[in-house]
């Protein structure tokens, strides 16, 4: 059976707590108007989305599906947990000697669910066998770096490190059934920039391991309860927020996750700016977000939604663009 996956960092993310349901319910932001007609021209069956605001009843994320089901293409299952950006501590996780802000959350965020992620799908999502890798203390993840004092203690401190959770938003791994009874993995993050560090390299270590943690996962070389991963049927798709190639970052961590044996690379680009899947007006294109489908799964196509002109859609939707493909499922 043929099935498209997109994902997309849609970026909708606003300054405080339901604004982006407020934004979405008056139909009013050409930002959001441009992010549905995106999702209704590709017409995923599975839609993995990053940056975008979560909400305890998942309002934000209802209102739009609403929308979209308007546009034409409705996603009757949808997915969304707390994630950890905005996830507030009691320490200082940032290392600036206050306590309170938005880097001393789990992962950066000044209120409760600032840009998490969700999943929107025309299939059933199987919610009671999630597994939720987002609690995964990062001191926890076999072979870890840790950021480091000069004088080689923890930074910032001991008491942070033995609280600090390893995603910066959500790693989760949501089972679909399939129509033929059978189901399929969708693996799905958003990783922290590798940037806006001090001399620890906090941030660059923290995606550099986010990204490890798939690997470690495939391998199956995670503790429990996170030893069980799929074997066969699957596809990863989120923002890694690292290049193989540019920008900064060790880009050995993605290159090892696009050479993972269990995986493949369909390489989805566009006829303007080839592999890059985001364009930040002062660091230029990249290729940061991606769609990795397990061996057995057979491409048929892939592609990158880059806008055309300076007035499309996709260029007022996000700096990110929607990326999808097409898999055959035997």
């Amino acid at each position: 059976m043929p099935l498209r996956i997109a994902s997309f960092n849609t970026e909708l993310s606003r300054k405080g707590p339901g604004l982006l349901l407020r934004d979405i319910e008056r139909g009013e932001d050409a930002q959001i108007e441009a992010v549905i007609a995106l999702i209704a021209e590709i017409k995923p069956d599975i839609l993995a989305l990053q940056s975008i605001d979560w909400d305890y009843e998942n309002r934000a994320l209802k209102a739009l599906e609403r929308r979209l089901s308007l546009a034409g293409h409705a996603f009757p299952h949808l997915f969304a947990r707390q994630p950890n950006s905005g996830l507030a501590t009691a320490l200082d996780l940032d290392g600036d000697q206050r306590l309170g802000g938005p880097g001393d959350s789990q992962g950066f965020g000044n209120y409760t669910g600032r840009s998490g992620i969700a999943v929107l799908s025309r299939l059933p999502i199987q919610h009671q066998s999630v597994t939720d890798l987002s609690s995964l203390l990062w001191r926890d993840l076999p072979g870890a770096t840790l950021p480091r004092h000069p004088d080689g203690s923890p930074f910032p401190s001991v008491e942070a490190q033995a609280i600090q959770r390893l995603s910066a938003t959500a790693h989760w791994a949501l089972p679909v059934n399939l129509p033929d009874g059978r189901e399929l993995v969708l693996l799905t993050f958003q990783a922290t920039p590798p940037l806006f560090d001090g001399p620890e390299q906090r941030n660059l270590l923290r995606n550099r391991d986010e990204i490890h943690l798939w690997q470690r996962f495939l391998d199956q070389a995670l503790p429990a309860p996170f030893d069980t991963p799929p074997t066969r049927r699957f596809v990863l798709a989120g923002g890694a927020n690292l290049d193989p190639d540019t920008g900064a970052g060790d880009h050995q961590a993605i290159i090892n996750l696009l050479n993972h044996p269990k995986l493949q690379d369909p390489r989805p680009q566009s006829a303007q700016a080839g592999l890059n899947t985001v364009h930040w007006p002062k660091a230029g294109q990249m290729r940061v977000d991606y769609l990795l489908p397990s061996q057995d799964l057979i491409v048929l196509d892939a592609g990158v939604l880059w806008p055309e002109t300076p007035g499309s859609p996709a260029a007022k939707a996000s700096r990110h663009r929607l990326i999808w493909v097409d898999l055959l499922v035997e």
